[in-house]
């Protein structure tokens, strides 16, 4: 049986020319952040993935519900119009103390979102990057 691939792929792109087209130039700025800010926490080399996520490490992902499989980052971010949107692979369980002092977000399964870095408590934000990139790395081992 073929598995399904996934359809985020790493690309060739370039991760600070993404960055520099990014329209809004505080989510530019927040961009620029994050990404001195993940590069520092993961000693990853960021890569784009697909059009739009910049990400650090990958993993080899096989789904248990279907057929999917392929790589995926282990932790990354992107700087969405509505919004920043970091990719917590780890899930938010064990982060839930953290996410208290956070200040203001919304996130999802794999997800948090944040309308801009002064809404949040930077070194929470560390701290919850941190521990889900560990997680991931303890889980997958490569």
């Amino acid at each position: 049986m073929h598995m399904a691939e996934l359809k985020t792929k790493v690309t060739k792109a370039s991760v600070t020319d993404f960055i520099r087209k990014v329209p809004d130039e505080s989510k530019r700025k927040d961009a620029l952040v994050l990404l001195k800010l993940f590069k520092s926490i993961t000693g990853e080399k960021p890569k784009m993935w697909g059009q739009s996520i910049i990400g650090f490490g990958s993993y080899h992902y096989k789904s248990e519900r279907s057929t999917q499989e392929g790589d995926w980052l282990l932790i990354g971010f992107s700087p969405r119009k509505q919004n920043l949107t970091l990719y917590i692979m780890s899930g938010f369980s064990e982060h839930a103390p953290l996410l208290k002092k956070l200040g203001k977000y919304k996130k999802s399964v794999g997800c948090l979102y944040i309308n801009k870095l002064e809404d949040v408590n930077l070194s929470v934000l560390k701290q919850i990057i941190k521990e889900s990139f560990v997680a991931m790395k303890k889980n997958h081992k490569s």
